[in-house]
């Protein structure tokens, strides 16, 4: 896909979206290097994500990932599987915004089917699934819809299909981009 160009893409959405799954995928196909913000905090923490938000709390947590998303930022040619929550930080938006941000959007029933039997998640030990990640998306749903690309995946379609249908997504938003101003920031 030459209309890239380097420019990296940063997957973001719900836990349980499949940003990391179909994240390989995509670098697979593009030839790109893959990280998981949540798999480099941990290797540099030394710790699980688990351990990080019981030991020094969700703060702590989201200053290691905007750090990582920063360094990870510098360079080009990757696909980066971010966590749930990353755009909550306006910080994080400006490394963000240096690639094209796409948004995994998978129906709530689906991640509950997803999640139900995952117990390292720190924001779902308490309360009902499927309550805890409605408001969790309510909470956040206005910051990924200002993703570049917005793709919605259903129960029917493989992680390879939704990787197919991204590229496509991010081909007509270069497109359109190049075609009303400036391309993607490559810096």
């Amino acid at each position: 896909m030459d209309l890239l160009r380097g420019v990296n893409l940063y997957l973001v959405g719900m836990m349980g979206a499949g940003k990391t799954t179909v994240g390989r995928i995509l670098a697979k196909k593009l030839k790109y290097h893959f990280f998981d913000t949540d798999a480099v905090i941990a290797q540099v923490a030394n710790q699980s994500i688990a351990d990080i938000f019981a030991e020094q709390g969700e703060e702590a947590f989201r200053e290691l990932e905007t750090q990582v998303l920063g360094q990870l930022s510098a360079y080009t040619n990757l696909i980066v599987a971010t966590g749930g929550g990353i755009i909550l930080r306006l910080t994080n938006w400006s490394y963000l915004h240096h690639g094209i941000v796409v948004w995994l959007d998978v129906p709530v029933d689906q991640l509950c089917d997803r999640l139900r039997e995952d117990t390292t998640r720190p924001l779902l030990r308490d309360g009902e699934l499927k309550s805890k990640l409605e408001t969790l998306l309510k909470e956040r749903e206005r910051f990924y819809a200002q993703a570049d690309v917005r793709v919605c995946a259903n129960i029917s379609e493989t992680p390879e299909v939704v990787a197919a249908r991204a590229i496509e997504e991010i081909e007509k938003a270069i497109e359109s981009k190049n075609r009303s101003g400036p391309a993607f920031d490559v810096n």
